[in-house]
């Protein structure tokens, strides 16, 4: 929703119920019985359902999970992907959207922050005073387009490191069950 995937009228709880219905049946699951390509295109159907753009880093992204299922299918078919993931994930999401990431992004805006502060009165009234039916401002289209194109750039790192970071425990497994050795 927040990268504008989404159109605005979509109904929020729908979606959300829409992918947990899609996700949720494999949680808790071994490898051996989730086919990672048959969730990911039940996703894209139902993306399509809700008319979310399919960014073509997600496809890119199907491709790795398709590898990573198929090389954990052979080193070890009873693993429990969501569980090995969930450490590697969770320390992931709190570095990029946790009380790190907020005290880093505060940091880097702080002196953004203290230029725009004594304009923020003026700036209010300014915009309380202006008609609603004017024509959308060029600057501010001009901004939202690159707030999309900014979102849509994270959204592909965040698939990244997720197919990295799958990748990674993989590797692992093979290090763990072969001794350390090749």
């Amino acid at each position: 929703m927040e990268s504008g995937w989404v159109p605005p009228n979509t109904r929020v709880d729908a979606l959300e119920a829409a992918i947990r219905a899609v996700c949720e049946p494999h949680f808790d699951r071994p490898l051996k019985e989730i086919s990672l390509g048959q969730v990911l295109m039940r996703l894209f159907q139902t993306s399509r359902r809700f008319n979310v753009e399919i960014q073509p880093q997600l496809v890119l992204l199907q491709k790795t999970l398709l590898n990573v299922e198929g090389l954990g299918r052979e080193l070890d078919p009873d693993l429990d992907l969501w569980s090995t993931a969930k450490p590697f994930l969770e320390r992931w999401m709190n570095e990029q959207l946790g009380w790190r990431a907020l005290v880093r992004q505060l940091k880097a805006e702080a002196p953004r922050y203290a230029q725009l502060l004594p304009e923020l009165p003026r700036l209010v009234h300014q915009r309380l005073q202006e008609r609603p039916n004017r024509e959308p401002d060029p600057v501010l289209l001009a901004l939202l387009r690159e707030q999309r194109r900014t979102n849509r750039l994270l959204s592909a790192g965040l698939w990244s490191a997720l197919g990295f970071l799958l990748g990674v425990m993989v590797a692992r497994l093979v290090v763990q069950l072969h001794g350390g050795g090749y």
